[in-house]
C-alpha cells in the first residue's frame, strides 16, 4: 500500500491490511475509531521511532500533552501543533513513503 487515499479506505475492512507495519496499524486502527487497539499496537512495539511517534500522537489525541511530548522525544520527533487529522496525514503520509526515521 503506498497511497494515503488507499490507506484511508482500507478502513472499511474489519482489519488493517497484513503489509502494514504496527505503526500504520495503529493509525489504521485509530482512523477506524478504535483508539485502545491502536494504542495496544504501539505499546506492543515501544522503541521504534515510528510507533512511539505514533504513541505521542495517540496521547496527544487523548488530551495528554504531557505523556504526548515523552513519546514525541523519544522519537525524536519535535511536539505537533498541527490539528490531529493534519498530524494523522503527515505521520501516515511519511510512513507509507518509507521515509520516516
Amino acid at each position: 500500500m503506498t497511497s494515503i487515499d488507499e490507506f484511508r479506505g482500507s478502513v472499511a475492512a474489519n482489519h488493517p491490511p497484513s503489509d502494514l507495519g504496527p505503526a500504520l496499524q495503529a493509525l489504521w486502527w485509530l482512523r477506524k475509531g478504535d483508539w485502545n487497539q491502536a494504542h495496544e499496537c504501539v505499546q506492543q512495539h515501544e522503541g521504534t521511532a515510528d510507533c512511539d511517534w505514533v504513541h505521542a500522537h495517540l496521547h496527544r489525541q487523548e488530551g495528554d500533552l504531557s505523556n504526548a511530548g515523552y513519546w514525541y522525544r523519544r522519537a525524536k520527533r519535535p511536539p505537533s501543533s498541527a490539528s490531529l487529522p493534519d498530524e494523522w496525514s503527515e505521520i501516515a503520509g511519511t510512513l507509507l513513503s518509507g521515509s520516516a526515521s
